[in-house]
């Protein structure tokens, strides 16, 4: 592959580019073009290039390819940027403000505003920069964003400040990547995972044929739950290292035995029936899931009582997630091809689901009767849910402000995910997936080595004077509730508010 183009692209002349329709970004210090072709194969979903068009995204593109991705990438390099001491500074996407491009009546690519972006008196805190909510907007827009919409707010960060945490950022990787612990320990990482998902399997089995129903059910549960940790692993391709290899067996594990989609990423909002800022308490517009948020009557009664009905509505979790993964694979049931083999893991997909719900039905209606499949479809389904409580502890009691394209890769992962102190001895219980802060870094490292480069990332954490978070499993637990429980209590006072104004407003 030839070196990158000469050219070396200012500011302003990327920006130009930017709101013609380009989506461009920043790659240790070269310009990317990603050509509307490969937007729409990206085997990651186009929202994840959107979603940093403007911006240097160095960090995150390390984070998630593997070097063969990144030598590919090269091939879209169209120059260099003019880069200051305190590195590239970075644009708000236009889809960011609710701008998109979609075909016209002419067939030509053309800017339409799909939401508008929260004002500062619409929330008491900005949503999470990862989820980036708006508002909908159903009316086409007579023209395209403008270059005042691609400048980020300011706000308490600098350049120079966060510039040194990219670059702590990048010898932390270095160090990983060094350490060999990209490597997968397949005999003593999962071999003893392998003999625990066969010992679940076989226990469920002999149990079931013995008319030991709700023991069967328990062990099927946990079994699920453990397996959940393997399919993640894959979805991540952190096994195999082959985005193809990894995909089969993932559609394998969670498609056929668990029911579940390898593809579908669920937003852990999780409204109507959680809210953990202020700012959900009216319906939003996600433009990283592409779906209204509503919050209605329904979710009004259920953020009211969140903190009580927590445990309760994680316990039936994957009953939504069926309906999540169904939900995703018919919205991309008429996207554009992807990389990686045209569309046979969409098909591989539908007909793994089809056959989970063959054998499971199956298993339901050898029960007996219709009391005794109830009691085994919601015992089994309620031991697999500790692997719910565990992902929402790490996200559910931390930061939810967005501070903007400033922020580094780095500083904004440890700013909103905390770990779950856990002994090694019984670390298999939360799957290794306790320590969510080191995985959000480094997502593509196989989980049995997130222990040891979470040691690495502590000390450069703390050399950047950043916090590295971590509790207790029961301390958690309350965190998690006490945040549940303020935005419950926000809920009640915003209506004790209209309440006050409606009465005022009749006397008058």
């Amino acid at each position: 592959m030839g070196l990158p183009p000469n050219q070396v692209w200012t500011r302003e002349q990327v920006a130009t580019r930017i709101l013609a329709g380009d989506s461009l970004f920043v790659l240790h210090g070269n310009l990317v073009r990603v050509p509307p072709s490969w937007l729409a194969a990206h085997p990651g979903g186009n929202l994840a290039i959107l979603h940093f068009v403007g911006r240097d995204a160095s960090d995150e593109v390390d984070a998630f390819h593997s070097a063969e991705t990144l030598q590919r990438m090269r091939g879209f390099i169209i120059g260099r940027v003019e880069m200051g001491d305190d590195g590239w500074v970075p644009f708000v996407p236009p889809i960011a403000t609710g701008w998109v491009r979609r075909a016209g009546k002419d067939g030509k690519a053309e800017w339409y505003n799909e939401a508008r972006t929260l004002g500062p008196s619409e929330g008491d805190s900005a949503p999470a920069s990862q989820i980036l909510l708006q508002t909908r907007s159903e009316h086409p827009a007579e023209s395209g964003p403008t270059l005042g919409m691609l400048q980020a707010a300011r706000n308490d960060l600098t350049m120079k400040n966060e510039k040194l945490n990219s670059d702590a950022y990048k010898e932390l990787h270095k160090r990983v990547v060094d350490a060999g612990l990209y490597k997968t320990r397949f005999i003593t990482g999962y071999g003893p995972e392998f003999v625990r998902y066969t010992l679940l399997g076989v226990l469920a089995a002999v149990c079931y044929h013995h008319g030991w129903l709700v023991t069967s059910a328990l062990f099927l549960g946990l079994f699920w739950q453990q397996l959940t940790f393997f399919a993640h692993d894959l979805g991540h391709v952190g096994v195999t290292h082959d985005w193809t290899l990894d995909r089969l067996i993932s559609i394998f594990v969670a498609d056929f035995l668990g029911g579940l989609s390898i593809g579908c990423d669920p937003d852990i909002q999780h409204l109507p029936f959680f809210a953990i800022s202020p700012v959900f308490l009216k319906s939003l517009w996600s433009s990283y899931y592409k779906r209204e948020m509503t919050f209605d009557a329904f979710g009004r009664f259920f953020v009211s009582m969140q903190h009580k009905l927590f445990y309760i509505v994680l316990s039936l979790a994957r009953f939504n997630l069926y309906v999540n993964s169904w939900g995703y694979l018919a919205k991309t049931a008429l996207e554009p091809r992807r990389a990686r083999g045209g569309r046979w893991w969409w098909w591989a997909e539908i007909v793994c689901l089809g056959l989970f719900f063959v054998w499971f039905g199956a298993v339901l209606r050898g029960c007996g009767s219709w009391r005794s499949g109830l009691a085994y479809l919601l015992v089994s389904h309620v031991a697999a849910s500790p692997v719910h409580v565990q992902i929402v502890l790490s996200h559910f009691s931390r930061s939810t402000e967005d501070m903007g394209p400033v922020e580094s890769f780095f500083s904004r992962q440890l700013r909103t995910t905390v770990d779950v102190i856990c002994s090694p001895r019984i670390e298999f219980i939360h799957g290794g997936l306790h320590l969510q802060v080191t995985h959000h870094l480094f997502p593509r490292l196989p989980r049995h080595n997130l222990r040891e480069a979470s040691l690495l990332v502590k000390d450069f954490a703390k050399e950047r004077g950043l916090e590295y978070a971590e509790f207790g499993f029961v301390e958690g637990n309350g965190e998690v509730n006490g945040v549940l429980k303020q935005v419950a209590d926000q809920l009640k006072i915003v209506h004790m508010v209209a309440d006050s104004e409606i009465r005022e407003a009749m006397k008058d």
